[in-house]
């Protein structure tokens, strides 16, 4: 636990708490109960087979051994674990317009851990860049809540890099049980298909990118100085050359096909959302996309 907290930061989570209550309260707390039903079937007890049963249900051991048919009963376990992976690489310190993408994201876990909370559901926090900064294991409760936005709000991070399987390493050692694992990004990295795959076969997992309408049509302002947030690299463009403007389109064009390619391919539903956009329309639409059966990895659920 973080403690002697500024006055300033303690401001800033009641704001954060009064700004999302209504929004969970009157729009996500029913999508995000039908939606997210639980993470499994608990084994119950076994019974006698009746006509009309599944046959798929039959305990072939114990019908062997008795002599007589039984079946397994399993209860639908509701409450779940939910994590929420949030980015806090240097990338996510850009944005073009009021907000950050970092800030943004602390706005979408708010959301989500506060949903979360009112179905009494636990929620724990994960925050990387290149390494795993920090861990809250997840718990229930509002106090919870409060301390995953002033570690969100206050924490430091020690990196500027990006490295999303580092997150996804970690998640795979701790989390023991299926859990629902929201990894927030801006996903500017490389090498995290084949471990998000390995994560998704155990865990559900869905993946909120977070982007800046400018890194996908930079504006043409002339001769400007720019720096990497990651690695410091400082460099000049010329953002009237139709040639720069040319390969910016093409590199945005293909980096977005290839993390597309990456979540359908590996069975992760995904939810875009713009640091400039109405962070709660994405996620409605998401939870109203999965209480329907519809996946979002096709794009239902992007915006």
């Amino acid at each position: 636990m973080i403690s002697s907290l500024p006055d300033e930061i303690l401001k800033k989570v009641k704001l954060l708490e009064l700004s999302t209550r209504k929004q969970v309260n009157n729009l996500l707390a029913g999508e995000y109960l039908t939606a997210l039903k639980g993470s499994g079937m608990e084994f119950a007890e076994f019974r006698e087979y009746v006509a009309g049963d599944d046959v798929r249900s039959i305990s072939w051991t114990l019908t062997a051994r008795t002599g007589k048919p039984y079946i397994k009963k399993f209860d639908e376990e509701r409450e779940l674990e939910v994590i929420v992976a949030a980015d806090v690489s240097g990338s996510t310190e850009f944005g073009s317009g009021v907000y950050l993408k970092g800030e943004a994201i602390t706005h979408l876990v708010a959301l989500i851990a506060f949903s979360a909370v009112r179905n009494k559901d636990e929620v724990g926090l994960l925050l990387f860049s290149d390494e795993v900064e920090h861990f809250v294991p997840p718990t229930k409760g509002r106090g919870n809540v409060h301390r995953i936005l002033r570690d969100l709000l206050y924490f430091k991070p020690q990196s500027k890099g990006t490295r999303i399987s580092s997150a996804i390493d970690y998640l795979k050692g701790v989390m023991k049980k299926k859990a629902m694992i929201f990894i927030l990004s801006d996903f500017m990295d490389e090498g995290f298909e084949h471990p998000i795959k390995s994560l998704g076969r155990k865990h559900d997992v869905v993946a909120v990118w977070v982007q800046d309408p400018v890194e996908k049509s930079f504006p043409s302002v002339g001769l400007i100085d720019l720096e990497d947030a990651e690695t410091g690299e400082s460099f000049v463009i010329d953002s009237d050359s139709t040639y720069f403007q040319s390969v910016f389109a093409k590199k945005y064009a293909e980096r977005q096909a290839q993390i597309e390619k990456t979540f359908r391919q590996n069975g992760i539903d995904f939810i875009q959302v713009s640091s400039r956009g109405a962070y709660v329309d994405p996620l409605v639409e998401f939870f109203r996309a999965r209480s329907a059966g519809r996946s979002s990895r096709g794009g239902s659920a992007k915006k």
